[in-house]
Parts: C-alpha cells; structure tokens; sequence
C-alpha cells in the first residue's frame, strides 16, 4: 500500500475548515497530523516488508500478501489474514526505539497465517492457544541469523526453548499447546510468559471476530495454505542453498503441510459391502407394489426391505509395534480411537474377526476380538510384549499364513500401528496396508510405495480439540 499523500489546505478545496480569521480549524488539523502519521507508519510498514524480503527471498508471496490499515484499538499490530491493522502511536514509538522490532512483529504476523494459527483454535483453550501460537512464531524469529530480525533471546527464552525442547522434536503451535497445558502452570507462569512472547494483538483472529460472509475465512486459510506448500517446494528445491537457520522454519512449514486424514473417514475404507438385517426406509419390496396397484388400480402397497446393504468392518488385522520406541499410552489412544470407530452402529458388526498382533522383530502375541465386548475388554488388560528392534516382515508373514488357512472371509486390510523405522516386505501383500505413524510430533519416514503412510497426531484423532469442548 502507497503511503498517504499529504495535501495542502488549498489542495484540499472545500474540505478546508478554517475560522474566522482564516487560519485552519484546530479539527481540520488534528486530521491533518493523523493522515501524516498514518501514512508516515505505512511507510514503516513497507520499509520493513523491503528488507525482511531481501533477506528472505523465499517469504516474498507471503510479505506481499498483507494490506496496511490503521485501526486505533488495536494493540500494536495485529492480523485477520488480509489486512495487517497497526495503531499508529504505538507502531511510531516502536519504530523510533528499533526498526528491528518492527522487522520481528511484521513477521511475527506474516507467520501466525503462514501456519494457519487465525483458524486453527477450534475449542482449545484460548489463552493458551494464544500463547503457543506467539511462541512458535518467536522461536522461528529467534532461530534467525538475519541482521533485519536478530536481536539475542533473553535467558528467560533460552531457558524455556530448552524445556519444550525436551517434550517438542517441533514447535509448531499444536505441540507447544500439549507441552504447556502438560506443565501445569500457575496464573503467574502464565502471565509471565505471555508477557515475554508478545508481539501482535490476535483479535482479529476467527474466534473472536467472524467474517461477514461464511466462506471468507475458509477462503484466507485456503490461500494461505497454497503459499505454505509453495513456499516449502521452492525452499526444497533450493535446500542446497538453505542455510542452517532456516531450518526451523522449514520444519514447521512441513509439519503444517503434512496431509491431514480424518481417521474415522479412513478407517471407513477397510470396510466391506455387506447385506445386513435391518429395515431399509429407502427402499421397498417391487412385489407388494405392483400387486396393489394390480388389486386396487391406484393403491400400491409399500413394504420396507428388511435387509440392507451397507459398508461396514467385519475382517481386521492391526499390528502393533512393541518395540523400545512405542509406547503403551500411544498405543492405548491409537485403540480407544479405532474402537470409537469399529463401534458405530452403521460401520460395525455385531460379530467380527479381528486380529490384533503384537510384534517387534517376531510376532509376540495374536488376539482375536470377535465382539465390541472383547475388544473393550482388551484395551483394558492390554501389555506390551517385546521391546526388541523394529521388524515388519514377520508379521506380514504371519497374516499371510493366516489367509491362506482361511482364518478371513474377507480380509480387506491391515493397520501396522508404529512410530519407528523398521524393515519391510519386499512384495505387496494380497490385501490394503496402512502404516500408522502416530507420535506427540512430526516424524517423516519413508514407507514402501504399495502401502499407505498415515502420520497422526492427538489433533487428528479428535482428542485435544474436544477435550476443552
């Protein structure tokens, strides 16, 4: 945006207030002084933009994507995906004590819609949604080299980088949100480091303010998420060039890109199309029609069929890995979750033929659940047997026994739950394979091209956004 172009008071005609001497109108010149200063901070605004761009050339979509308005209740500066609103005295006073920190909020600001933090709240707690949020942006900020952004983190920083690094391999906002709500916090802790984070006045964000029309936030995020995926390809294609502070960033620009699934959706597809017994609404026998309308001339006779065809999970083999590297909470939210699925009245039979096997470089133990009953009752006794190395092939080889004994009727897929590298089969088995990755962060691993690969957080299974419902 173009800074304000300041007129003179014969440039301004009949919207000139002058009194009765002559002289302008102390209103005409209060507006006067603010139309300069606001174009003075547009100035300060796109300044910043320049040089956060010459230093990064791969934020340039992102830099340029943000209008510049002047909003006098905005604290500082602050976002809504479009429009970047500043608070003129306060932006002014920012600037005269260092551009640096104009640099930093601008960013700040730039990467809370890189991540898609305007829309991501859903019902999680919103003062510590706000202070993850901050402190993802701050910790990419601060992982900077750049002359344009650099100012040294206080040791109040450095010090709680170190502790979420320990529970974080990212710090992406969804991660840092685990890690504090796991901390237990007091009121004062809390304070205190909202106080330290603080860049941008968040507002503007979806949950406080809704857009006038429906489509218009999703229609930011959307666009918002082709610059993320954009900007990530292009940093790749040059990651010869990256240099090692940037990485951070890319980090987070790969987490936020990952593919996200639905896992109830997912599961849905190893379901089989099977006749079931109960009344179909939609339908009717053609029989009883067309004899009352043959009986009666006008009077068809409507009977609902008593059976239906409907998709739904009968034969399932899951896997779990009991190696060193899973553990059994993991495990237990992974379970509680397919059964939540399993369960539902239209995706689940009454009697099934699942088997759940326990493996880390041999086959530990098989489980069959032929009931909901059972598989509870499992999920409540479960232990892990094993803590050996990481091999699939075994467990692969087991199922395939199975098959051919015609353990299965129908045998539609396979989920090998794990969060480790391990060995896999050479050939693609008979039936569909999904490699289940589920870990607290981000963890890219390479699965055979036959097999699907499915990274899972806690968010994706539902269970953070719903818990603060």
């Amino acid at each position: 945006m173009e800074p304000y172009e300041q007129k003179t008071p014969g440039e301004r005609g009949n919207g000139t207030m002058r009194t009765e001497a002559g002289a302008p109108s102390p209103i005409w010149l209060e507006q006067a002084a603010a139309e300069e200063l606001a174009g003075v901070c547009t100035e300060i605004l796109g300044n910043a933009r320049n040089e956060l761009y010459l230093s990064m050339r791969f934020l340039d979509v992102a830099l340029s994507s943000l209008y510049f308005a002047p909003d006098p209740s905005v604290r500082g500066l602050g976002t809504d995906g479009t429009t970047l609103f500043f608070q003129m005295e306060s932006l002014a006073a920012m600037y005269k004590k260092n551009r640096i920190l104009v640099n930093r909020t601008y960013l700040h600001g730039v990467l809370h819609c890189l991540f898609c933090h305007l829309w991501s709240r859903k019902k999680r707690d919103r003062e510590y949604w706000d202070l993850a949020c901050d402190i993802a942006a701050e910790s990419v900020i601060d992982s900077l080299l750049r002359p344009c952004v650099r100012i040294p983190p206080s040791a109040a920083r450095r010090e709680f980088y170190m502790r979420l690094g320990s529970r974080c391999r990212v710090l992406n906002a969804e991660s840092v949100y685990r890690a504090l709500r796991d901390m237990d916090l007091s009121g004062r802790e809390l304070q205190r480091l909202a106080a330290e984070f603080y860049a941008d006045d968040h507002r503007f964000w979806e949950q406080e303010q809704k857009p006038p029309h429906p489509n218009m936030a999703r229609n930011r995020k959307e666009d918002w998420d082709q610059k993320r995926e954009k900007m990530q390809v292009e940093m790749e294609a040059f990651s010869e060039e990256m240099s090692e502070d940037e990485k951070d960033l890319h980090s987070q620009l790969a987490v936020e890109n990952r593919e996200r699934y639905d896992y109830r959706k997912f599961l849905r597809k190893f379901s089989v199309l099977k006749e079931t017994a109960q009344v179909d609404p939609d339908s009717f026998d053609y029989v009883f029609y067309h004899y009352g309308m043959e009986l009666y001339g006008n009077m068809p006779l409507i009977e609902p069929l008593e059976t239906k065809e409907l998709r739904r999970v009968e034969d399932f083999v899951i896997v779990i890995d009991t190696s060193m590297s899973c553990s059994g909470e993991l495990v237990q939210q992974f379970l509680e979750e397919t059964y939540s699925v399993l369960t539902q009245s239209e995706t689940y039979f009454k009697k099934v033929n699942i088997h759940i096997i326990q493996c880390d470089d041999q086959v530990r133990e098989d489980v069959t659940i032929a009931s909901a009953e059972a598989l509870k009752a499992y999920m409540e006794r479960i232990t892990l047997n094993g803590c050996g190395g990481t091999d699939f092939r075994p467990a692969f080889q087991y199922v395939d026994k199975l098959v051919r004994k015609q353990q299965f009727s129908r045998l539609k897929g396979l989920l090998y739950f794990t969060d480790g590298r391990g060995i896999y089969p050479v050939r693609r088995p008979v039936y569909d394979t999904a490699f289940v990755f589920m870990e607290q962060d981000f963890l890219d691993v390479d699965v055979p091209p036959w097999a699907i690969k499915i990274i899972l957080s806690p968010e994706d299974l539902g269970r953070d956004v719903e818990e603060e419902g």
